[in-house]
């Protein structure tokens, strides 16, 4: 964990409710794709833990896709460049690429989708196909696919009004696929759930929307494995879809 100060290059939004934030600092403390940070906003109690959607090591820059949910994120879609940020970055254990096999797939629903970007991005660097679904409520939701299509993943939609792509939910894209190697997957709990269950293969569960606080110190983000209780906030937000007791 690294704490530093990073300056707003540019904070535009996606969608009515999702927003594209790119900074400039210091990210040497970010190791794995799936790893989160902590903003400081001013005038809030709590710091902020959004999720990590890529960084560049030469350009020392942090690109952050978050969504306007309440005070804290909406002060932050008004932020403009120059304005700098209070920053702990490098947090969260990240996904374990290692376990991909040749032909992963990558879940995300909604604000799910951002940590999986530069998951693939690894992976696809690594040599392997990654197979990515998204899932939205609606076409006019969808964000980031174009982005995965650049980086060559073969990309599926679902929304769940039948707008865009397969109509219905990830769950309904996945039951159709069975070539894949392992499975890595980001969203909503009853997604992730759902996700587990029907896989046919193992893979790798990230829980960052139990991340309340950040630290883990407020406990509203405790989970039940296999291995006893586990804080998601310190000791995940990844973890194993054998160790998870739903």
């Amino acid at each position: 964990m690294k704490q530093s100060i990073f300056t707003i290059q540019s904070n535009e939004k996606l969608t009515d409710t999702v927003c594209k934030m790119v900074l400039a600092g210091d990210v040497s403390a970010i190791t794995a794709p799936g790893q989160f940070v902590n903003i400081k906003i001013k005038g809030f109690f709590l710091r902020r833990p959004i999720s990590v959607c890529d960084y560049d090591e030469t350009a020392q820059t942090l690109t952050l896709l978050y969504k306007i949910v309440g005070k804290g994120t909406e002060a932050l879609s008004n932020m403009k460049p120059p304005h700098k940020l209070d920053i702990l970055t490098g947090l969260g254990n990240g996904y374990d690429t290692a376990l991909s096999g040749e032909k992963p797939l990558l879940i995300g629903g909604g604000v799910g989708i951002p940590p999986l970007y530069r998951l693939a991005k690894n992976l696809i660097a690594g040599g392997k196909q990654p197979i990515v679904i998204l899932g939205f409520n609606t076409k006019s939701e969808i964000f980031y696919a174009e982005e995965f299509e650049k980086l060559g993943a073969e990309v599926h939609i679902a929304t769940a009004d039948g707008s865009l792509g397969t109509k219905g939910f990830v769950t309904d894209v996945l039951k159709a696929l069975t070539d894949y190697t392992y499975f890595y997957t980001c969203g909503p709990e009853p997604m992730l759930k759902a996700i587990s269950d029907c896989a046919v293969t193992e893979g790798q569960l990230s829980f960052e929307e139990r991340m309340g606080c950040g630290f883990g110190a407020c406990m509203g983000c405790s989970c039940q494995t296999k291995y006893g209780s586990k804080r998601i906030c310190k000791d995940g937000p990844v973890l194993k879809k054998e160790e998870i007791i739903w």
